[in-house]
C-alpha cells in the first residue's frame, strides 16, 4: 500500500506544486487557514479532485470548525475519511487518528501535558500500523527555534505511548513546520509531512512511504 503524507497545508492546497498518486492520500491536521465550514468546503472539492481511492483527514490547532461546529464541519468533509480519536482499517492496514496537541497559547485541540493527554493516548490500540497524529512525539520531528536556542516541543506521553506498541510501522505528525522529513527508528517510519515551511510557503513536497 502506497501512502501519500501531508500536513499543514492552510488552505493552500492549490498551491502544492505536485501530489503524488497512491492508494491513501493521509493530511496530518491543519488543513484550514482561517478554521471556518468555507476552508472546509473548498478543501473537500479538491479532495474529490484527486485520483487516490482513499484519502484520510484529522483536524490540527488551526481546524476550529471541527471542534466548535463539528457536525456541520464532518458533514462537509465527504470526500475524506474523518479520524479524531477513531480508527478505520483499509485492505488489512489499521490506521489510527488523533488531533491534539500539548497546550500553547489558545488554539483548537489542546490538552495539558500529564495526564489530559496520556488519557487520549491510551485510546489508541496496540495494533495499530499507521498512527496519524497533528503533533510529534518528543524529540522527533519537533525541534523549534525560540531566541537564540532551540528546543524539542513534541508530546512525551505521545512518545511513551508509541514506545509500548511493538508492531507500529508509521507514524505521520505535523504541527512544527521546521520539523518536515523522515524519520527512520528501528521498524517505524516517523514523518513530519509538514507542507508549509515555516514562512507558510506550501513548497515542502508530500512524503510518499509503502507499506
Amino acid at each position: 500500500m502506497r501512502l501519500v503524507c501531508i500536513s499543514d497545508t492552510h488552505s493552500l492546497h492549490r498551491r502544492i506544486p505536485e501530489i503524488p498518486d497512491g492508494d491513501v492520500l493521509i493530511h496530518a491536521g491543519d488543513c484550514l487557514g482561517a478554521g471556518t465550514l468555507a476552508n472546509v468546503e473548498d478543501l473537500n472539492e479538491w479532495l474529490g479532485s484527486l485520483p487516490h481511492r482513499y484519502k484520510i483527514v484529522i483536524a490540527g490547532n488551526h481546524d476550529w470548525v471541527f471542534q466548535e461546529a463539528p457536525e456541520l464541519a464532518r458533514g462537509a468533509l465527504t470526500q475524506a475519511i474523518y479520524l479524531e480519536d477513531s480508527g478505520v482499517e483499509i485492505d488489512g492496514i489499521r490506521f489510527w487518528g488523533s488531533p491534539w496537541t500539548p497546550t500553547f497559547m489558545d488554539w483548537a485541540f489542546m490538552l495539558e501535558r500529564g495526564q489530559p493527554l496520556h488519557e487520549r493516548w491510551k485510546r489508541i490500540p496496540d495494533d495499530t500500523d499507521v498512527l496519524i497524529t497533528h503533533g510529534p512525539p518528543k524529540d522527533i520531528g519537533d525541534e523549534v527555534a525560540l531566541g537564540f536556542r532551540c528546543q524539542n516541543v513534541g508530546c512525551v506521553d505521545l512518545k511513551h505511548r508509541i514506545a509500548q506498541m511493538t508492531g507500529l510501522k508509521a507514524h505521520i505528525f505535523g504541527h512544527i513546520h521546521e520539523g518536515y522529513g523522515e524519520y527512520p527508528m528501528g521498524d517505524t517510519r516517523f514523518i513530519n509531512a509538514s507542507t508549509c515551511t515555516a514562512r507558510y510557503e506550501p513548497t515542502n513536497p508530500p512524503i510518499v512511504l509503502d507499506i
